[in-house]
């Protein structure tokens, strides 16, 4: 098991530099010189060049993207012959040793600074995130508990009206594009029924009162977005835990082994998991990296408001590291499902 946990580590590393890598270079080919974008159209050459060389933007590609590297990677190693600027930027860092006039240093990933704002990338991005973590964390919560408690009792029961109206409200739910659904669902319940439900079309965690007088925790307003966010995943999660279990007790190997006494839980849910772990992995990820329509749209404080944001006013750096973190949690969720579906199915790590 160790050496299946080490293989998983060592390929989520490398997927993680084919993404850092792809994300630079698809932001250092796209039109604009972000020094005219910080300082504007009317500034004059010589500020823009200074913002250039403060930016590393007048060095070659090649050398940009060595840097770039150099800054997400912990251990880093820093030129500071002509002072510590950007070890200064970089803000809490260890020094590990000085060789000549390079210094090696731990740190954390340095996402850099916004063009925009000036404050830092991750910074930014640790604000927004655990809205977005909180937002995906309760959506799958819901779709697995009420998926896989529908669709245990679907399979188990298994009449004809039951299978037609699962299969009529899965496919509902697979199809309705999220932007549509938050749409709606903030319309009927956040205006039209706002007297009976007490919801509001937005709303963000934390509120402030009518005078501004400090900030207050609004559980509620994480209902309708969670619950538009978890449309999806319940119908996948109900429909494959419904066809997993009617597959699984069709088998005549799991026939034998409940004739031979053995729990049913451990013979049938077992033997079903497997696909429906896969699913409620991959839309946790999926649902922290696609929840920017239902966020912009319930104006909930994530990543995703960040995200567009950060497009309107072609701020790189921020959209570059919000790549990079919901890249990072994809792989963290993929390692630890792998690591999960290698308990639960031995055949995984042998093979």
């Amino acid at each position: 098991m160790g050496s299946y946990i080490i293989r998983k580590l060592l390929y989520g590393i490398a997927v993680l530099w084919g993404v850092a890598t792809l994300v630079f270079f698809l932001f250092n080919i796209l039109p604009g010189d972000p020094a005219q974008m910080m300082l504007g159209q009317r500034a004059d050459e010589a500020s823009v060049n200074a913002i250039r060389e403060e930016l590393g933007l007048n060095q070659s590609l090649g050398k940009q993207y060595v840097d770039y590297l150099n800054d997400l990677v912990p251990v880093s190693f820093y030129d500071v012959s002509e002072g510590t600027q950007k070890l200064d930027k970089i803000g809490h860092y260890a020094k590990i040793a000085t060789i000549g006039s390079t210094a090696v240093v731990l740190k954390a990933p340095y996402l850099r600074m916004s063009y925009q704002s000036k404050r830092k990338v991750s910074d930014i991005l640790g604000e927004a995130f655990p809205n977005t973590l909180l937002l995906a964390a309760v959506s799958i919560s819901i779709a697995m508990v009420l998926g896989l408690l529908i669709g245990i009792l679907t399979a188990v029961f298994n009449t004809k009206f039951l299978n037609k109206l699962t299969l009529f409200i899965t496919t509902i739910g697979m199809s309705l594009p999220s932007f549509f659904a938050a749409i709606l669902m903030a319309w009927i319940f956040g205006f039209l029924l706002e007297h009976y439900t007490g919801l509001g079309m937005t709303g963000s965690l934390y509120t402030v009162d009518e005078y501004g007088r400090g900030e207050f925790l609004s559980l509620r307003n994480l209902i309708l977005p969670a619950l538009t966010l978890g449309m999806r995943p319940l119908a996948v999660v109900t429909e494959l835990t419904r066809t997993s279990l009617l597959e699984a007790m069709s088998m005549d190997y799991v026939r034998t082994a409940r004739a031979k006494g053995l729990k049913p839980f451990r013979v049938i849910l077992r033997n079903a998991l497997n696909p429906v772990v896969t699913a409620v992995s991959g839309w946790f990820a999926s649902l922290l990296a696609g929840a920017v329509f239902v966020e912009y749209v319930f104006d909930w404080k994530g990543i995703g408001v960040v995200v567009v944001d950060a497009l309107d006013k072609y701020d790189f750096p921020v959209i570059m590291g919000a790549v990079l973190l919901i890249a990072v949690m994809l792989i963290i969720v993929n390692i630890v499902v792998d690591i999960i579906y290698g308990f639960i199915d031995p055949r995984v790590r042998i093979s």
